[in-house]
């Protein structure tokens, strides 16, 4: 090995070195607990749902085509995709920086000098000339104090944080799909229910009437069972708007015009049978804005780093050479001209500048960090109350139920007794028919807000975007 090679060895292991004394390498914090984000669940199995494809998790195809034409065609995900491109642009340009910049001058340059600045005596001097140039030049800073790295690492972590937002948007928007989805279809099946109300209340009123000519019931009961007829009759208008209000919102997250949405019933839909949520520290991972944030820190961490190396010198080497003549067809005849330059710049007056350039950045690397906590404080919380939700709406299917199944015994027992008894009046039959149909309107409430509450959960856990 020649002394050269040595030397050069040696001037790297230096700067590597020199860089290590003044910038930090990234770790982890280490203060992040993540043990206890899930409330009430203490879990050491790892398994999740959200290591599951959002085609296994729902089992409608007709919600599934919706999704992929979503992923297809979102506007919001098509500019997630292109702060991608902008930020590997900007990874791949921090990566030049590392290499000389070479530049090639040509030029001609006509110059006319006055005889009296020359001061020559009247000596025949051609003060008309015209130099003709052909040069390269090159330059290049070596990077002593990791200046150039902490930029590298640093756009790295802008690139990789575009793709965390990226898939965040993703899962964000295959949960808006579904929920509206299943919305829709909670409408759909309102309005059934609402409709079906409607026809057995017309059928009521002409019960009523015929009562009445028999001397059963009065006037009094005529009327309000025509007002509880209108009762039903004005809920489907409210229903109808917001059927298609539903339809425009996921027509907009589907990327095209307002239009009609091909879907199921909502009685056919099929949910997981095990939602397993895995352990806390797993979001780490699975929450694409959990990385988003942590990589948001690092790109703040990185420019700490290059903060504190505007304090030390910075060594550049530049280096130009080529050809230069007043003769064009000399051109190549003793013209040959060249120069090389070392530059050590050490920051003298500008100190103050540094100092508060290095304040702002620690200050922001805080910022970064404390809402890399909160994102993951956001993240339990998101799944604690999703599946906590979940539990819920299964603990109220039963009692749910069993509520429907007495209000219509109530109503047929009302009715009957209305017709052969006078033990009651119609006050009983339409505080049974407005009770039943709140509730089966809550049944179907129910089985939405479980079917979101899976939804959630499974956002919450970071799927979606695998």
């Amino acid at each position: 090995m020649t002394n050269s090679s040595n030397k050069y060895i040696l001037m790297v292991m230096t700067a590597v070195l020199l860089s290590a004394c003044v910038t930090q390498k990234y770790e982890r914090p280490k203060t992040l607990k993540t043990d206890q984000l899930y409330r009430d669940q203490a879990s050491a199995d790892s398994t999740t749902i959200a290591d599951m494809p959002w085609q296994s998790v729902f089992k409608d195809e007709k919600l599934n085509a919706l999704i992929q034409k979503g992923l297809d065609n979102n506007l919001n995900l098509k500019n997630a995709i292109e702060n991608i491109i902008q930020a590997q642009a900007s990874l791949r340009q921090s990566k030049l920086a590392y290499y000389p910049t070479l530049q090639l001058d040509a030029s001609t340059t006509h110059s006319k000098q006055s005889e009296a600045s020359l001061n020559f005596g009247g000596a025949n001097i051609n003060t008309l000339t015209t130099t003709y140039k052909l040069g390269l030049s090159t330059s290049w800073e070596a990077d002593i104090w990791g200046k150039l790295s902490s930029s590298k690492r640093a756009a790295l972590a802008t690139y990789l944080a575009s793709d965390a937002a990226k898939q965040a948007v993703q899962t964000q928007l295959i949960s808006d799909i579904a929920n509206n989805y299943f919305r829709l279809l909670a409408y759909d099946r309102q309005l059934v229910i609402t409709q079906e109300t409607l026809e057995s209340r017309i059928k009521n009123v002409e019960t009523i009437k015929d009562l009445k000519e028999g001397a059963i019931v009065t006037g009094a009961a005529v009327v309000q069972s025509e007002a509880n007829q209108h009762a039903a009759e004005v809920l489907i208008p409210d229903l109808k708007q917001s059927i298609r209000e539903t339809e425009n919102a996921i027509n907009i997250l589907l990327g095209q015009a307002p239009g009609t949405i091909d879907r199921g019933i909502l009685g056919t839909q099929i949910i997981p049978e095990n939602l397993a949520i895995g352990m806390p520290s797993q979001l780490l991972q699975n929450r694409p804005d959990v990385r988003q944030a942590e990589f948001n820190f690092r790109v703040a961490f990185e420019s700490t780093n290059l903060a504190k190396t505007y304090f030390y010198p910075s060594l550049t080497l530049t280096a130009s050479g080529g050809f230069s003549n007043l003769e064009l067809k000399d051109f190549f005849t003793n013209s040959i001209f060249y120069s090389i330059i070392g530059g050590l710049t050490q920051p003298l007056f500008n100190q103050g500048v540094n100092k508060m350039r290095l304040t702002t950045a620690q200050s922001q690397q805080l910022q970064a960090y404390n809402n890399f906590q909160q994102s993951l404080l956001t993240a339990g919380q998101e799944v604690s109350n999703a599946l906590y939700t979940y539990q819920m709406a299964v603990e109220k299917e039963d009692s749910r139920t069993k509520q429907i199944e007495a209000l219509i015994k109530a109503v047929d027992y009302t009715k009957q007794l209305l017709e052969y008894s006078s033990a009651t009046n119609y006050t009983d039959v339409l505080t049974s028919e407005q009770n039943l149909l709140a509730a089966q309107l809550s049944g179907v409430n129910d089985n939405l807000q479980k079917l979101q509450a899976v939804v959630d959960l499974y956002r919450a856990l970071g799927g979606g975007w695998k």
